[in-house]
């Protein structure tokens, strides 16, 4: 009997080709097109759970505070003394650990060298960071001096044709480490990732120790000991750095380490969000395409059925029960679904290099996970149900009498809920076309702000090895030799936030004046020359004015926030000492482009910089330029990989969320209106053949094919227009909400609306319209003797 009704179940889904093709293609690229989404979000959501007691790890946060101890910003940059005080004085720290940022740094093993990520850490990091040790132990790795801890991948391309454990390799050329512990690659989607991980021993004379309680450059992790409440705990150190050091103005306080992904930003010292907003969206993008597929599905079954309403007539009459006939249409649906669900997972796995090479991530289909899986299965059960219920329900109720002499039509609900459903459908597809349309906008708006300096032809390297002592002989010979037109050094990129500082003093401060916080820069000479920046007062320091070495330059935003009316030659107490002001810039973008920009001092320290900044010379096409500057760097500095990077492209990684957030809202919002405009499509034959005889007869009494292509295509258009006068009002509440969010956004405009309409209504009545032309374009006297 099962297999008969699969017999059935096939030979009636290949007698319908067209109609199957659609109902499977939409469904299939629906649950596709959900699943990468949800793959991408279930990626986000499992950052750093890798750890073992994740949930009992925290990072060590600061509030900055006003003189009226009002939380100004938030950070998670602490003192390098911190986790060693913290240690010893805080009761209830398990395990605590400094921890850098991680930096490419050479490895050196004889004539091999490579180029790390490395990071910097106290022992106690193993005790609360769990990798997955090949070689050596968590708990023997960093027990000695100047040890060192390699991922698997490093381990081989330092030692290709042994084993690294044991062995020795030399830290950027002049410092002999131990290679003490091997671990796993470790995956993206967590934080604290590293390719080599140093230990700053107790005992270790590599390092100089340098204690500071107002360096404030290093991350701290701890843990606590069973039964610390978090609340209790964060209450007793809040005034704990303000005991080592009088001249913060500071709150303490720490954030279990699973939230920082999601939850990371703060405002007035308070959690506001973070990623979670974008997580979201794509939640809803996932949920809102399924839906649509879901009901397209669901339609064209419910639309098909009455065609079957004979078919149901002759099985009753010889015999056939209401139970085996609800079994029938019921099999057929999740005959359909499962095909379809078969489908989507092989366009995933055919999509998924493409989708993780836009957004530079290394998603598979285990990223899933088992609990999602089934969610996605009772999803799949839904839809299969839910489309199959109406035929299997109604039409098996039917007389087989009147079924047979043809008197029984579609009950006027059904009509009307397919019709509420292809609402719904096109009201979702209108909130993802604005929403897309205003994100593109936005990333366009922010990318297109002036950044305040010229980065074309403006190239970075960092100083490295030899270069340290040989900055001005390169800088020299690179002159000379035509390749660039200007070069500087400087602490870091000028193309991201990397420093800030507070503690300036300036004559006519306001006692609120010491808790500002400023973005710094250190640098030397010719800054200006190379980076483009416009002195808009003063000038940039100088070789031939020896006091410029105890001079600054302001941004106007900090001229603005000091209140100097006439800044140039006033003094300033920067880094301990009375600094005069020579210059004054505009204001570049050097953190978040959508955010108000910081005040910014810029200091004059020769020893600092860490950075070369270089301009091409455009004489020399960019190539020639860029194998001059190898050429020579290698002769200078040949243990070092010359290392070159564009200012331009550096920039263009502070959109990387808004990028992904476009690429899939663009990606899928068009996925969202090919998918309706199939269940337009099938909608739309289905009508034109139940009304055949129809148009036959209104062409026979004069009705042009204009006016045929009117009347099928209004019921259709005359939903979309609904669907949009819904759809229109809740996009742009929402989309106002999320562009409230930056300082610097674009407007919602009435045109923007109304393009975005247009857009969705010229698809569908171009769907529509196609299924209308070919009716209208019939010979009449073949749809009068239609049957």
């Amino acid at each position: 009997m099962e297999k008969l009704s699969f017999k059935i179940a096939w030979r009636n889904l290949w007698k319908n080709k067209g109609f199957t093709l659609i109902n499977l293609g939409g469904l299939a690229v629906g649950l596709a097109s959900s699943l990468i989404l949800l793959l991408y979000v279930a990626n986000e959501w499992k950052f750093n759970t890798q750890y073992k007691d994740a949930e009992n790890i925290f990072e060590v946060k600061i509030n900055n505070l006003d003189y009226a101890h009002k939380v100004v910003s938030t950070s998670d940059v602490t003192p390098n003394v911190l986790a060693e005080a913290m240690k010893a004085e805080v009761p209830g720290v398990k395990a605590v650990s400094m921890i850098t940022w991680p930096t490419p740094t050479l490895l050196v093993n004889g004539n091999t060298s490579v180029k790390v990520d490395n990071r910097l850490a106290q022992p106690d990091i193993l005790k609360l960071l769990s990798y997955n040790f090949i070689k050596g132990s968590a708990e023997t790795a960093f027990e000695q001096p100047n040890s060192i801890i390699l991922t698997k991948r490093t381990a081989e391309r330092l030692f290709p044709e042994g084993s690294a454990f044991r062995k020795s390799v030399k830290f950027m050329n002049f410092a002999n480490l131990t290679v003490t512990g091997i671990v796993d690659d470790l995956p993206e989607n967590m934080d604290y990732r590293f390719e080599s991980l140093v230990s700053l021993n107790e005992n270790q004379g590599i390092f100089p120790k340098d204690p500071q309680w107002n360096n404030f450059a290093f991350l701290t992790l701890l843990s606590l000991k069973p039964g610390i409440k978090i609340d209790d705990f964060n209450n007793s150190i809040e005034g704990f750095l303000n005991k080592h050091n009088d001249k913060a103005i500071t709150g303490l306080f720490i954030y279990p380490l699973l939230k920082s992904n999601l939850y990371g930003d703060f405002v007035n010292g308070k959690p506001v969000g973070g990623k979670i907003e974008q997580v979201r969206i794509f939640i809803g993008l996932a949920v809102a395409i399924l839906l649509i597929a879901c009901i397209n599905f669901m339609n064209l079954a419910t639309a098909r059925a009455g065609k079957r309403a004979k078919e149901v007539g002759i099985k009753k009459t010889i015999g056939a029960s209401r139970v085996s006939l609800i079994q029938q249409f019921l099999l057929e649906a999740v005959l359909m679904v499962l095909v379809s669900f078969v489908i989507s997972i092989v366009i995933i796995e055919l999509s998924l290099p493409l989708f993780n090479n836009l957004l530079h991530t290394k998603l598979t289909l285990s990223t899933l996970g088992t609990l999602n899986w089934c969610y996605v299965a009772v999803v799949v059960f839904i839809t299969a149900i839910l489309s199959g219920s109406y035929p299997a329900f109604f039409l098996s109720s039917f007389d087989p009498v009147s079924t047979l002499k043809g008197l029984v039509k579609q009950d006027f609900s059904s009509v009307i809920l397919r019709r509420v459903l292809v609402v719904v459908q096109f009201t979702f597809a209108v909130l993802l076309i604005t929403g897309t349309v205003i994100i593109y906008k936005q990333l366009q708006f922010i990318k297109d702000r002036p950044v305040g300096y010229n980065s074309a032809s403006l190239v970075e390297m960092p100083i490295e090895g030899m270069i340290f002592q040989k900055y001005e002989v390169l800088k020299s010979r690179l002159l000379q030799s035509g390749a660039i037109s200007a070069m500087c050094k400087t602490t870091a990129s000028i193309s991201t936030q990397n420093s800030y500082t507070s503690g300036l003093e300036w004559d006519g401060m306001l006692p609120t004046g010491k808790a500002v916080e400023f973005n710094q820069i250190i640098t030397t000479y010719d800054f200006s020359n190379t980076t483009g920046i416009k002195m808009v007062m003063g000038r940039d320091f100088s070789k031939d004015i020896a006091s410029d070495s105890t001079a600054v330059l302001l941004n106007k935003s900090a001229v603005k926030e000091m209140n100097l009316e006439n800044p140039i030659g006033k003094k300033v107490l920067y880094m301990g000492m009375k600094r005069s002001v020579i210059g004054v810039f505009d204001d570049i973008i050097w953190a978040d482009p959508s955010k108000k920009e910081m005040p910014m001092v810029i200091g004059w320290v020769s020893s600092i910089p860490s950075v070369i900044t270089m301009r091409l010379n455009t004489e020399k096409t960019t190539n020639e330029a860029l194998a001059i500057i190898s050429k020579i760097t290698k002769e200078m500095n040949p243990v070092y990989p010359v290392e070159l990077k564009f200012v331009d492209s550096l920039y263009q990684e502070k959109f990387e969320r808004e990028r992904v957030l476009s690429i899939l809202s663009n990606l899928f919002g068009g996925l969202s209106i090919f998918i309706s405009c199939l269940g337009l499509l099938g909608l739309s034959a289905y009508s034109a053949e139940l009304r055949t005889k129809e148009i036959g007869i209104r062409k026979v009494l004069g009705a042009s094919h204009i006016n045929i292509v009117a009347l099928l295509s209004w019921d259709f258009i005359k939903m979309v227009l609904i669907a949009i006068g819904i759809g229109l009002p809740i996009s742009y509440i929402l989309m106002s909400t999320w562009l409230s969010k930056f300082d610097f956004h674009v407007e919602i405009s009435g045109f923007m609306m109304l393009c975005s309409s247009a857009v969705i209504l010229t698809i569908a009545y171009i769907t529509v319209s196609y299924q209308a032309i070919r009716a209208a374009s019939a010979n009449p006297i073949n749809a009068i003797k239609y049957e």
